[in-house]
């Protein structure tokens, strides 16, 4: 019994060994394990056993990430002060200014002025690091010695000091898109510096757009409510377009103020509000010495009346009416009394605005005939406004200028000049003079002069006549 129950024991672990093996025996008696090789897998299970190898630990993956992250950090982390205090290490305490101007040049690789460029020039500038709310950075670190805040406040010290970095910029290319940066949040605090660095900041910008290192537009910063409340915006503007001035000339000033569209009321809103009129305006830039700038003003302001007046000269123009050119006599005397125009202004108005209310032809024959219509249709209101010599020569100046812009007129010229005789809009004398006494522009003054050269002999052997009959 004893050997029925042992065989039995070994008969049923052998059994349950089997099954937790994946062992199948058939054959009670053999008591040899025989193992049983794996089918193939499906495909699709194949593909998925494969990247469950294949994938990559997460926490492993985290990890080289962090890694690579902290390395990338200390790369590309920054260290301003460190920045600013290897370019103080380099100014000896003997050190020149020419020294000073050199080590600037020599040191952009060594020192990275790439990425600290905004440094470097808080630093050449300011003379050390520019903090929020505009103070330098207290730290202990001393500041730049040759920096221009660092000058006196004179023209000639200021203009050094903008000298040597421009010397830098005109190396390094890649710095002046960073001065315009830089400068624009210096301006942020244009009343937090002293006055007196403020003012020094002010005639470096200018000096800065007069070398073409920095456009204009760059004094919009300055357009903040506080800055042009306390008179700080207005100040900072003053100072930079004297400084402009200094090197450029008046129509360089006015051509810059134009392009950046610093005219109109966008030129009145650094103005206080209780300064924004005229007079103030005028008053201002006189008592600061750019009468250039009131004049440019005035003109602007001329401008815009004029164009106003003459859309409303060719809407009567334009209407067909009989009274037409009487209608246009009437309002061209209203304004010129009420803009104070003089009557070579309002002359030129005139004839411009007819002369651009007409769609020219492109054909020869045409454009003659459309031509002598406006000469024959409007010679009593070209002859109310020319009244005296200068208004006659300034309208044949005009139509000099007409001819010489527009090739359709060139060939015209002598006829434009012989009607305006016939009308009595100009005289004998008027193109006598123009012709011969240095009336004429010189723009096409060969060709213009040579043109009315039978209508001038003309002229003359009339006046030689009248002078015969006389005696």
């Amino acid at each position: 019994m004893s050997s029925a129950v042992t065989r039995a024991s070994i008969s049923s672990a052998a059994n349950s060994n089997s099954h937790h093996a994946g062992i199948i025996n058939n054959n009670p008696s053999n008591t040899s394990p025989v193992p049983v090789q794996p089918g193939p897998l499906p495909a699709g299970k194949q593909q998925q056993q494969h990247q469950q190898q294949t994938k990559p630990n997460a926490h492993t993956q985290g990890a080289d990430f962090k890694r690579k992250q902290r390395k990338r950090e200390v790369v590309v982390k920054n260290d301003p002060e460190a920045f600013r205090d290897a370019l103080l290490a380099l100014i000896e305490p003997d050190c020149s200014i020419d020294t000073y101007g050199a080590i600037l040049e020599s040191s952009a690789e060594k020192l990275d002025y790439k990425r600290y460029a905004e440094t470097f020039f808080e630093f050449v500038i300011a003379g050390g690091i520019v903090a929020p709310g505009g103070g330098i950075v207290d730290d202990g670190a001393r500041p730049n010695p040759f920096s221009v805040f660092a000058c006196e406040d004179t023209v000639a010290l200021v203009r050094h000091r903008v000298d040597l970095i421009i010397k830098v910029i005109r190396r390094y290319k890649y710095l002046e898109r960073h001065l315009q940066e830089t400068i624009a949040h210096l301006l942020q605090y244009a009343n937090k510096f002293t006055p007196e660095n403020t003012h020094k900041l002010a005639t470096a910008t200018g000096f800065f757009i007069s070398y073409n290192n920095l456009p204009l537009a760059v004094v919009s910063t300055l357009l903040k409510e506080h800055l042009v409340k306390d008179g700080s915006s207005l100040a900072f503007l003053t100072t930079v377009l004297q400084t402009y001035l200094l090197d450029q000339p008046v129509d360089a000033l006015t051509t810059l103020l134009a392009r950046v569209q610093l005219v109109d009321d966008k030129l009145l809103e650094f103005f206080p509000q209780n300064k924004r009129s005229d007079d103030a305006v005028a008053k201002h830039f006189d008592a600061a010495g750019l009468k250039s700038v009131v004049e440019y003003i005035k003109k602007r302001k001329g401008d815009v009346v004029k164009a106003r007046v003459a859309e409303e000269i060719k809407e009567l123009v334009s209407g067909g009416k009989a009274t037409a050119q009487v209608d246009v006599t009437v309002l061209a005397k209203r304004e010129m009394k009420e803009n104070g125009w003089t009557e070579a202004e309002t002359v030129t108005v005139l004839w411009e605005t007819l002369v651009g209310s007409v769609e020219w032809s492109s054909k020869p024959d045409a454009f003659e005939i459309q031509l002598l219509k406006v000469l024959n249709t409007y010679p009593k209101l070209l002859e109310s406004f020319c009244t005296s010599p200068k208004s006659e020569i300034t309208l044949l100046q005009r139509v000099q200028m007409t001819c010489y812009t527009d090739a359709r007129f060139l060939k015209h010229f002598r006829t434009i000049v012989t009607l305006f005789y016939k009308n009595d809009i100009v005289s004998e004398a008027a193109v006598l003079f123009w012709a011969e006494k240095g009336g004429a522009l010189t723009q096409g003054k060969t060709v213009f002069v040579k043109q009315v050269e039978p209508f001038v002999e003309w002229l003359k052997a009339q006046e030689d006549e009248s002078e015969d009959e006389d005696e």
